[in-house]
């Protein structure tokens, strides 16, 4: 057995494509973890778990209830287990809201608030009906605890997260289930690339010197604290949300 905090475990990461899922992937593996990445990136998912000692790669529509149910039975009977689940797939939109379309509005819903239930429930369900343990890490953000300027239906969906993490965590709790979220702030992946305050040096600049810490996120910094609760060592945290934002919301 390979050794490290994620010894023997087995571990379903959506979102795995690249940016935080992929470095996730990357060190849950390294602490000695059976991988299974998830994503709609067909190829990139494919090129990121081949770089992965072991890990799998599998399709997956987060929005897509059948989906879902295809790719939680298919890790239970390859590896007989699923000790953790991070809903890290999510999308964003910078847009005022009352220049947001309602099409807009319920892509971000199918996918960000959508996806993190129906992966939830799916392997809630599977880890009950076989009576195991599990850790469910569900990515949000600081918009799931403040509004955003900018960002409303995205902050929607984010607070929808944190809802749906805290009530899961009391009512799975006695089956051994522990469900908990991560609020990153603002992380270079990706995702934020073509925000004005990750591209823009001025306005990179201006950001960093709000940040406490003095400079903007990494992957690895979240992917550092979804370790933290997906391993053994954090076994007695639940229903709790963890702000990793370099110290803008203390």
């Amino acid at each position: 057995m390979s050794e490290g905090r994620l010894a023997g475990k087995v571990a379903l990461i959506t979102g795995g494509a690249r940016g935080q899922g992929a470095v996730e992937g990357r060190l849950f593996a390294a602490e000695g973890a059976t991988v299974v990445l998830t994503d709609v990136l067909d190829e990139e998912g494919e090129t990121a778990a081949g770089g992965i000692a072991g890990a799998t790669y599998q399709h997956l529509d987060v929005s897509s209830e059948s989906e879902w149910e295809r790719v939680v039975d298919d890790v239970m009977e390859r590896h007989g287990r699923l000790d953790v689940l991070v809903n890290n797939a999510g999308i964003d939109l910078i847009k005022r809201l009352d220049q947001t379309t309602l099409e807009e509005f319920q892509r971000l819903v199918a996918v960000n608030q959508t996806g993190t239930f129906l992966g939830m429930r799916t392997v809630a369900r599977a880890l009950q009906a076989a009576g195991l343990p599990g850790s469910i890490i569900n990515i949000s953000s600081v918009a799931g605890l403040e509004g955003v300027k900018g960002h409303g239906a995205y902050s929607g969906t984010k607070y929808a997260v944190t809802g749906l993490t805290r009530s899961a965590a009391k009512e799975w709790g006695r089956h051994g289930i522990r469900v908990n979220s991560v609020h990153p702030g603002v992380i270079e992946t990706p995702m934020t690339a073509d925000m004005r305050a990750v591209a823009d040096p001025a306005a990179r600049a201006k950001l960093e010197r709000n940040i406490p810490l003095g400079r903007i996120g990494q992957s690895d910094d979240i992917a550092n604290m979804v370790l933290f609760l997906a391993s053994d060592e954090s076994s007695y945290c639940t229903g709790q949300s963890f702000v990793v934002d370099g110290g803008v919301h203390p």
